[in-house]
This record gives structure tokens, sequence and C-alpha cells, in this order.
């Protein structure tokens, strides 16, 4: 066991210096030398040969069970070098990821109830969790660093602000909010111009915050919050936005989430989806990520989407491309996570907070050394309903600025 481990590492870690030790006390080194050096070891032969079987789930679990041990570094910095490498993944590695390619669409039929199962799973979790490592706002998705020493609570007001600019948000405007989490964009939306947001989620959590939070709202115009899916609101909607939701519709509903959101759109309309994507072709959800984080969950390529939303009859008016902003934001909130984790092991156990410790570190290096970015469309129903160019972005951004540094006063979560 002790050699076949060394060969496979020592085929796969081309890049960086990792040394690891066996269950048996054996001790190699692979890798090219370079880079912060790294150590982790096996506390068992099962870990081991479960890792030898099939990396990609077992990796994520023998460290969730407390089978591997970094001894050297962190579970972040081991996994910046695992995911740093040339692809020379043993051949069946690769049969495993074609035998899950084929049943993705399995895996990822979202219906109705499977949706809403789907996001209690991950969302009705308990709700102190995310106080421990999300902004003042709640905000579970990609943040906009404006600049590299901004703090998550800016970047995460400048995501909200850089999406209201390319929305064109009026007053009198009816919005939609397709997967409103605890509700921060919507109330900032309602806060920025007198139009009417509706909000929508699954998540019994997340809705039962985001309406405290709209009665605790003085002088009227907050938004109304509803359980419901996608495919039952009504319309119309002069404005509909989605952030951080379109990982969650599967890819055989896309055709019905697109033309859902044609037969909700007005025809002056502007819609903005704002999405994790791979920057290659079609591919499969992690499957440890999707046993036992996001299940039914998958980020799509852009050459899925887009045939999806010429289907349905829609427009692409512009695409943006954000890069290492999610490896940042999952950064903060992965250090201050960590910070609080006696509190994390206080509200589940230790077995949990090493889980949520691994999938914050594996999705921060999946952006920061491989091929996940994101992606904001801009979508209409017809020509001429947004500028001709894109300096309108940093002007709605300017007047945005002063309405946030007017005199409401700051959004705060239910209860603080």
């Amino acid at each position: 066991m002790d050699r076949m481990l060394q060969f496979f590492l020592g085929r796969y870690i081309r890049r960086g210096t990792m040394t690891v030790t066996t269950a048996s006390g054996y001790r190699f080194t692979c890798g090219d030398g370079t880079g912060q050096p790294v150590a982790l070891r096996f506390t068992s032969r099962a870990a081991e040969r479960q890792v030898l079987l099939d990396p990609e789930m077992a990796f994520g679990e023998v460290y969730t069970e407390g089978a591997l041990i970094v001894e050297q570094g962190t579970i972040a910095d081991v996994l910046a070098v695992a995911l740093d490498q040339p692809d020379m993944a043993p051949r069946w590695a690769r049969l495993q990821w074609w035998l899950r390619y084929l049943v993705r669409n399995i895996q990822q039929f979202n219906p109705r109830g499977r949706s809403r199962h789907n996001v209690e799973r991950h969302y009705d979790l308990d709700g102190r969790l995310y106080s421990l490592f999300l902004d003042s706002d709640k905000q579970y998705s990609c943040a906009y660093f404006e600049t590299p020493d901004a703090s998550l609570d800016d970047a995460q007001l400048a995501k909200k602000r850089h999406l209201a600019a390319k929305l064109l948000v009026a007053n009198g405007q009816r919005i939609l909010d397709i997967g409103c989490g605890w509700g921060g964009l919507a109330l900032y939306l309602a806060d920025i111009a007198d139009v009417n947001v509706t909000g929508i989620t699954l998540s019994h959590e997340q809705f039962e915050v985001a309406q405290a939070r709209a009665a605790e709202r003085r002088g009227g115009g907050a938004p109304a919050f509803l359980m419901q899916d996608y495919r039952d609101v009504p319309g119309p909607f002069e404005r509909i936005i989605s952030v951080g939701m379109f990982e969650h519709v599967g890819v055989d509903h896309y055709d019905t989430y697109f033309k859902r959101c044609a037969e909700l759109l007005t025809d002056d309309g502007v819609m903005m989806l704002h999405s994790i994507g791979r920057s290659e072709g079609p591919g499969i959800t992690n499957p440890w990520i999707a046993k036992y984080i996001f299940p039914g969950g998958y980020i799509p390529a852009l050459s899925e989407v887009l045939p999806a939303i010429e289907r349905a009859g829609l427009l692409v008016c512009d695409i943006e491309i954000l890069r290492l902003h999610y490896a940042e934001t999952l950064n903060a909130w992965r250090e201050r996570f960590l910070a609080r984790r006696e509190e994390a092991a206080a509200l589940y156990d230790e077995r949990f907070v090493r889980m949520w410790e691994f999938y914050l570190a594996a999705s921060e290096m999946s952006f920061r050394k491989q091929n996940l970015m994101n992606f904001q469309i801009q979508i209409t129903k017809r020509q001429g309903v947004v500028p001709m160019t894109r300096d309108y972005i940093m002007r709605e951004e300017a007047r945005l600025r002063g309405i946030e540094h007017g005199n409401r006063p700051r959004l705060q979560i239910a209860g603080e």
C-alpha cells in the first residue's frame, strides 16, 4: 500500500512540495521542491485505500473523518498544491469522471419537491452558523473587490451596487429577486429607489430572517418575501435579478428557467444573472461537494447557459467575468469561520467544522488554481433597452454611492 500511494501521488504531484506519512510510518516527498512545503499523515490503511480508489470523493471524506491530518501548513495549503497540478489523473479516476458525467442529468434533476429538499440540506442549517463568517448583510455569494484592501462588508456592498447599476433600477419598477437569500439584496434595491421588490426563496431559515428584516424597515417600501419556486411566481416584472441561485437549477431545467423569466419580464425589462461558472466546457459537480454540501447543484459553462437564453427568445446585452473575486470572498469566509471554529463546533461538532473548512478551502482553491469564475449576464427581450456603451455602469455606481451615503439608516440583520 505504501508503494502504491507513493507511485500514485508521485505521478500526480508534479509541482510544489508535499510530504506524506502513511499509516505504517513510511514517509516520502513528491513534487518539484518549489513553493511552500506541506505535509500530511494518514491514520489508517482504509483511508489510504479510499483515496487511491476514488480520490475526488475520498480526499474530503478522510479529512472530515480525521483520518487525514495536516502536519505542516493547512488543508487550504494542501489543496493549493493538489489543485495546481497538470492533468495526470490515473485511468480509473478518468473513468469515474466519465461515469459521473453520464449520470449528471439524474443528479441534477430538480423538480419542485427535490429543489426544496436540496435547499433545506444546505440553507436550513442553524442560522447562527452563517453569522459566524458572512458579512453583516449575510451575502452568501461572490463579493466584488473594487480594491485589494477592501473589507468583506465593503466588497459585498460593492457587489450589490454593481448589479443594481447594470439593472438600471428606477422608481416605480416591479423587481423580482430569484433566490433572495436572507433578503439583503432586495432590501438594498428597495433602499435605493421607490420600487416594489418581491424576493423568493425555498429556505425556511432564510425566509423567516428576510421577513423579519422587512418588518423592521421603517417608512414603508419593504420588499415582499415569499416561499415560492421560480416556476410558480406570478408576474410581470420590469426587472429580474438572480444571484447565486442558478447553480441549483440543473442543466435539464435551463430551458424552463429562462422561458419562465421571459414570461415574467416586461418587453422593456432588464434581467441580471449572477452565477458561478466554469471557463472550460461542460463538466460534473465534484462528488464530495454534491454529497455533503450542495446536493443537486452544478456549476455551468457559458456554452450550456447561452443556448438556453437564445432558445427562450432573450437577448444577451452584456457578459462580465469576475475571476478571482470569489477566491478572495472565500478566503475571507474561511478566515472568519476558523477564527470562530469553537462556536461552530458548539453548534454542531468537530467533524462538521472539518467538513466546512474543507468545503471553503476547496472552493477557494478551485477559483485560484483551476477553471472556476463568476459571470454576470445582462439580458433583455429587445434591442435598445440598455445604453450602447458600458460607461453608464460607472455613472450609475457613482449615483448609488450618493444614495448610500445619504440620510437613510444602514440596513441591519433582524435582531441586531
